[in-house]
């Protein structure tokens, strides 16, 4: 398979540019799938190396539990560097093993607490209103048979106006009904597999709760009471210091200006020949090149496994 299988390590270089320029010349729905998309196939593709190079690596290791046959000269000639790379990549496919594992589990620990704390409220409760002097509002999947619901403290509720709360439920509602918390974990496990995926995580997550502003905008009819309602709840929820300007710096004043502009165009594919455009085809070629350095690696390393594999 030879230095080929290195290519999917690297490939993610290539989704850089579009993470900065998603959001631009498509709307927020398209550039949250779009990132999504290409951050788990980077990182399936990366893993796949890894595994590939550890199988080698693996082999020259004593007592290990693979056949003698694989650790053979004509074996290891298909892996690169074998005596390096193919040791390096056991530690680092153990670590990367390590974090997604620990992340599926943080994932798996916090929706047991907080179905935990909902399970003294109504079950018909919607959305579920905490007695909490802290200001917050989500959603929280469903699952086994359970719906989604959303929870609201009511010191946020309490801060808001009628018109507000009714926008920022519309918010919530957005999020669970198109399962934006499935994009969230593959963006996370993408990230905890490479970490030159983590900007696309990001992005994927701010433009996710661009096309929940969207959708909440179009809920209530009114893009700028929905403005309104986002800043004033950030506005409650990260309340800045007297003299400093933290509220500035996020990126909630982005997605305020964005719905006080008209609609995004509904495309979803950026014009080629814009700079979001441009990113897109390089991420997409990226993405398709790692796919298919990583299938050839595969295909070319079991058939030698094969070969070097008595009968």
């Amino acid at each position: 398979m030879g230095w080929i299988v290195l290519l999917p390590l690297v490939a993610p270089l290539t989704a850089l540019p579009i993470a900065r320029l998603a959001e631009q010349q498509s709307h927020p729905r398209a550039a949250a799938r779009m990132l999504t998309w290409v951050a788990a196939v980077l990182a399936g593709c990366s893993t796949l190396s890894l595994g590939l190079l550890a199988v080698v690596g693996t082999a020259q290791l004593p007592g290990n539990p693979l056949p003698d046959s694989w650790s053979d000269p004509e074996v290891r000639a298909a892996v690169p560097g074998d005596a390096v790379l193919g040791e390096v990549a056991v530690l680092v496919l153990g670590g990367t093993l390590l974090a997604v594992g620990g992340a599926l589990a943080r994932r798996a620990l916090t929706r047991r607490r907080l179905r935990r704390a909902l399970a003294a409220l109504p079950a018909d409760a919607d959305p579920a209103l905490l007695p909490d002097g802290r200001p917050y509002a989500y959603a929280v999947p469903g699952g086994r048979g359970r719906p989604g619901r959303i929870v609201v403290s009511t010191a946020m509720r309490a801060a808001l106006s009628a018109d507000e709360y009714r926008a920022l439920l519309a918010h919530e509602r957005a999020h669970l009904s198109c399962r934006h918390h499935r994009y969230l974990l593959a963006g996370e496990l993408a990230a905890r597999a490479h970490p030159l995926l983590g900007p696309l995580r990001t992005a994927a997550a701010y433009a996710m709760e661009r096309w929940a502003d969207e959708d909440a905008a179009r809920a209530v009819g009114d893009r700028g009471l929905t403005a309104r309602a986002v800043g004033h709840a950030a506005l409650v929820r990260h309340r800045p210091a007297p003299g400093t300007a933290g509220f500035a710096a996020g990126p909630v004043p982005r997605r305020v200006a964005a719905l006080l502009r008209p609609r995004p165009p509904g495309r979803s594919w950026p014009p080629p020949n814009t700079r979001a455009g441009l990113a897109a085809l390089v991420a997409a070629a990226g993405t398709a090149a790692s796919a298919l350095c990583a299938l050839n690696a595969a295909v070319t390393l079991f058939l030698v496994l094969k070969a070097a594999t008595p009968l």
